[in-house]
Order: C-alpha cells, then structure tokens, then sequence
C-alpha cells in the first residue's frame, strides 16, 4: 500500500491546485487525499489565517496540533477513524463547528473545551449512553445537533422519545437531526 499523504503534501498540493498561499487561506480543503491522510502533524499551523479546515474522508485516527490555528471556526473530519474527541484544545476558544459524522467516536471526552461551540453534526457513531451525551450539556451555545445513527438515537428513536429525552437535557437546542425545534409544548401538543 502506498505511503500515507502527510499534512505538508497534502498543502502543497492544494496551494498547487488553487493557487492560494496556504498562510493566508481562509478556507483550505484537503478532504479526499490519495493515498489518504492518517496524522494531523505540526504543518498545519502553517494555515495560520484558516477558518475552514475540511480533512473529511481520510484515515485519520486522532486530533492533534490544531495549536496553530487560531482563527479556525468549522473543523469537517466526517468519515475518518477517529476514536475520541480529546485534542481539541488548541481550537477551544474559536471552534463553532465540529463535523465529525462517520467515524469510531464513542466516548464525547474533550467536547467540553469547545465552549463556543455552536453546531455539532456527529452522525454515525458509537455513542450509546446518555452519560456520554450529558456531556454535550456542558457547551453554553449549541443550538444545532445531528446524532442521527447513533446506538442511543436509534435506541431512543425506536421507543418513539428520542426528541423529548434530547430536549429534556439540552432545553437550548434550536436544531435536532436537521429539524427545527419549535419548543417543548408545542412538541408535547403535536
């Protein structure tokens, strides 16, 4: 099998394509490399004006060295390998989304650093218990969740209280599964 793209090759290689410099980008893609990427290594905070940084449908199985980004807003890493969320620290005080859906996460440890977090689409996971989504109560402004295919969302779903068991616990959510939270009695009433 091929070497893995390093972060460093996978810039270059989309400063080559778009003909951005790298250090003054506020939106760099690198989703999609191949041979795919598996580290997050020190070359990123060479992105060092970046809000938007896509590394979806990759190999990569942990977060690290987002210390340099400190400017990034939307973090997408859907549909790689990642365990845990610990390693967000160096975006904690910037992050507002976190697009995390088809990957291995089972355990939400390290999400409560994000406390500017707005928006967190992590479908397709392995959270099964409502410990682990409690802590999801912790960030102060999110207002937009996806936990769609998710062990608990299909539990909860098949028991017909999904929606109620998340309001009940995260009363601030104006989005649920990409529907509009209209407000807990008119959900009662309907």
């Amino acid at each position: 099998m091929a070497k893995a793209t390093s972060i460093k090759e996978a810039i270059a290689k989309w400063a080559e394509k778009t003909g951005q410099d790298p250090a003054q980008a506020k939106e760099v893609k690198l989703y999609m490399q191949l041979p795919p990427i598996e580290k997050l290594d020190a070359s990123l905070s060479t992105l060092a004006n970046c809000e938007w940084l896509s590394m979806s449908s990759n190999c990569i199985d942990k977060i690290t060295n987002l210390n340099g980004l400190k400017h990034l807003k939307i973090l997408s890493l859907g549909r790689n390998l990642i365990k845990n969320l610990t390693g967000l620290e160096g975006v904690a005080d910037t992050l507002e989304q976190l697009w995390i859906s088809y990957n291995n996460v089972e355990k939400l440890k390290g999400i409560t650093v994000l406390t500017k977090l707005k928006v967190l689409y992590m479908s397709n996971n392995y959270v099964k218990e409502w410990g682990e989504f409690q802590k999801l109560a912790e960030l102060p402004l999110l207002e937009d969740l996806v936990f769609v295919g998710n062990p608990l969302e299909e539990k909860h779903s098949a028991e017909k209280d999904w929606r109620e068991q998340v309001l009940k616990r995260l009363p601030k959510l104006k989005k649920l599964d990409g529907e509009t939270v209209v407000g807990q009695d008119a959900e009662e009433e309907a």
